[in-house]
């Protein structure tokens, strides 16, 4: 017996939100508050985090510019797929060169899929004060190499959709920013 659905809402193609930038800014926090309020408005919704993607999907990546680019293209591929069967797709991913978040982009639109681009902005000092994870401490004693913000680096987006300041404004304010460029946008009700 195949399954029916009940909610208008999955019938629609999704899209694909990626969040960017540097490590500890809080992009998985906004991500995940804002996949909250998706669900809870009847929105199919899958969050892909750098760290679990890296984890289970990917376990083989590594940090050099390449590997990273191959890392996020897969990624892309995943989060289009996913959005073509109607899932709204939350990246969360450093992703810190231009020319790969353009490669992703253009990977997600050829499908005529909506791509947001959300920039999680946060100073570096305040960043290596979160260190939620100690990798800042153990890139500036030289422990580990190609470090986003130490020894490799950060490019900016240059015109986000979105941009959200993560060092001066509450998560809710965040999300809440989020949400209404989706709306705006068509994208939600």
């Amino acid at each position: 017996m195949a399954l029916k659905c009940l909610n208008l809402k999955c019938l629609n193609k999704g899209f694909v939100i990626w969040f960017t930038g540097l490590p500890s800014s809080g992009k998985s926090t906004v991500a995940n508050g804002v996949a909250e309020k998706l669900r809870t408005m009847g929105y199919r919704v899958e969050v892909l985090d750098g760290d679990w993607v890296r984890k289970t999907i990917n376990p083989d990546a590594g940090f050099t510019r390449e590997q990273r680019r191959i890392h996020l293209l897969r990624v892309a591929w995943i989060a289009r797929l996913l959005a073509r069967n109607g899932v709204v797709v939350l990246c969360s991913f450093v992703s810190p060169y231009k020319d790969v978040r353009a490669e992703i982009r253009n990977i997600i639109e050829e499908e005529n899929i909506p791509f947001i681009g959300v920039y999680v902005k946060c100073s570096l000092e305040e960043c290596i004060r979160r260190d939620v994870k100690g990798l800042y401490r153990k890139a500036l004693r030289g422990e580990i190499k190609h470090m986003t913000g130490i020894d490799d680096p950060y490019e900016p987006p240059e015109n986000p959709e979105i941009i959200v300041d993560t060092e001066h404004d509450s998560v809710e304010t965040n999300v809440f920013k989020v949400l209404s460029k989706l709306k705006e946008l068509k994208l939600i009700e």
